[in-house]
């Protein structure tokens, strides 16, 4: 069975710009979380480029890409915004809405221009602003007895788990964030090592991103 891609979106939103035999073409690329904020986002850039030639989108939405729209906003028919998408789905991307702005300079590109430029514009803003993957991670809450405390917390250190700040009771609470597909080995390595001297409840879900490394996309 093949592993399920990660989640993937931009690390930060962006604004990138180069001009192509005479037209500038501006892409303003956004992290959105609905079609509301999507639309919202496109009309902000369209305002704000009101004098602009063009303002080309598109954008997906959802852990599976469930929502696509694209526009060609007055260019060619799918010279445009199916490049923008199509851009943002190379990179399996998600949540992401891209405005491609076009100042026209007077020579026309042609249709072959018109998508290479949509598409490079787009791409140049994706990697200006990095990607970064969405793990889900599940809160473990350890009570450990005072005497295992330091042991505990050498063990969770050396297994690279990051931690909040510890409950002081009876016993000290500690609480770890661990991905979610190493949850039960990590419970299991625990209960092992300390001799079932620990109390281990899961505790709230959270999505923790870390940049996304070259070999990963």
């Amino acid at each position: 069975m093949s592993q399920a891609r990660p989640y993937i979106t931009i690390a930060a939103d962006t604004t990138y710009e180069v001009t192509i035999k005479k037209s500038r073409f501006i892409c303003s690329l956004a992290r959105v979380t609905n079609e509301a904020a999507a639309q919202a986002f496109i009309s902000q850039i369209t305002k704000e480029h009101r004098k602009a030639t063009h303002n080309c989108f598109a954008y997906l939405l959802g852990d599976h890409d469930q929502i696509q729209r694209e526009s060609d906003n007055g260019e060619p028919s799918g010279t445009a915004g199916v490049p923008i998408l199509e851009a943002l789905k190379l990179e399996h991307l998600h949540d992401v809405c891209a405005v491609v702005t076009r100042y026209f300079g007077g020579i026309k590109l042609g249709a072959g221009g018109l998508i290479r430029a949509y598409s490079n514009t787009t791409t140049g803003a994706i990697h200006q602003a990095g990607l970064i993957k969405r793990i889900k991670q599940t809160t473990l809450d350890i009570t450990v007895p005072y005497p295992l405390y330091d042991q505990v917390n050498y063990y969770l250190n050396q297994a690279a788990l990051t931690q909040t700040a510890p409950d002081y009771a009876t016993a000290v609470t500690v609480h770890v964030f661990v991905d979610e597909d190493q949850v039960e080995a990590q419970i299991a390595a625990l209960t092992t090592r300390f001799n079932n001297q620990l109390t281990i409840q899961k505790g709230t879900p959270r999505f923790h991103e870390v940049p996304l490394t070259n070999d990963e996309n």
